[in-house]
């Protein structure tokens, strides 16, 4: 089993920014790959960004150049950089890790929501 702490997300104005934080714990599993998945009300969950232990990342179209994904291996924490947030950023966030190739865990969710 995989344990997470995320934090970070609120209310924004437009263009402004957020910092989400997931910190992963297991006694048991190694984790590779970390990454981040938001879901809107009423839509399909997706990738937003993922990142390896060796530091490739992937980004949804969506959000490169404004998003940038992190992670501190030692801590097997996972952080995403959120700026110019635009209104069809709102969404609950969910951290995501692999342990292996297949086998991958989910945090609870943190709501972000971009709002005038």
């Amino acid at each position: 089993q995989v344990q997470f702490v995320e934090s970070g997300g609120g209310l924004v104005q437009p263009g402004g920014s957020l910092r989400l934080s997931c910190a992963a714990s297991t006694t048991v599993f190694s984790i590779y790959v970390m990454g981040w998945y938001r879901q809107a009300p009423g839509k399909q969950r997706e990738s937003v960004a993922q990142i390896t232990g060796g530091g490739i990342t992937n980004y949804a179209d969506s959000v490169k150049g404004r998003f940038t994904i992190s992670r501190d291996n030692a801590k097997n924490t996972v952080y995403l950089q959120m700026n110019s947030l635009k209104p069809e950023d709102t969404a609950v966030y969910y951290c995501n890790a692999y342990v292996d190739s297949v086998r991958q865990f989910w945090g609870q969710g943190t709501q972000v929501t971009v709002s005038s």
